[in-house]
């Protein structure tokens, strides 16, 4: 009796240990959550060439006129370190050409992570070997990376930027960055996911 009172006290501390780790970061390090202000968005030039620094700005300054254009955003020299994280969740804001925030859904909005952002921004249809991440629908129904999961990941050095492209939909003419968070377990984005099902898409 004495050790069956031993073995439910064990089971309930390790019950109340795994719920409080599995709402937070879960194991290894605490999220990190990128600090936008840092990132630097530069002009796009033919043959996607690095232009003049258009400062912190988290929009596009050039609005988009056709699918898959899109602009650059460089992270700073010597960028945290992210061997450690396994996942990693981006959000997104739309908007029409008048300025005014849209709806997310499918089909509108996509983001490739860079490591050489002097190379190939776009690579092959998934994941290539300049352009570790490159994930559809973001913030839409068949999206993943904008969920509390996110998406895994596995870096090999850190990225130097991240390409943000507009998808097919006309009515996206802006898209804005708004939190980037590498993580280890769910992360909380406080993303606002389309209810659109497939059939909306």
């Amino acid at each position: 009796m004495k050790n069956f009172g031993i073995i439910v006290a064990i089971l309930v501390a390790f019950s109340l240990f795994g719920c409080a780790s599995s709402g937070g970061s879960g194991d290894g390090a605490p999220p990190l959550v990128i600090d936008l202000r840092t990132l630097t968005q530069y002009e796009r030039l033919p043959g996607d060439q690095l232009g003049e620094s258009l400062g912190p700005v988290m929009r596009n300054v050039v609005p988009f006129n056709a699918a898959w254009e899109g602009f650059i955003l460089a992270f700073p020299e010597n960028f945290a370190d992210m061997s450690q994280y396994r996942r990693l969740t981006v959000t997104y804001k739309y908007f029409n050409a008048a300025g005014e925030q849209i709806t997310p859904r499918d089909s509108m909005g996509m983001i490739v992570f860079v490591y050489d952002i002097k190379g190939d921004w776009h690579g092959p249809a998934g994941p290539g070997p300049n352009t570790p991440v490159k994930e559809f629908n973001v913030m839409g129904f068949s999206g993943i990376i904008h969920k509390d999961r996110g998406i895994r990941v596995s870096f090999a050095r850190p990225p130097q930027g991240i390409f943000i492209q507009r998808a097919q939909d006309n009515n996206v003419v802006y898209i804005e960055l708004t939190s980037v968070v590498f993580h280890n377990g769910n992360y909380d984005s406080g993303a606002e996911v389309s209810g659109d099902g497939p059939e909306g898409t």
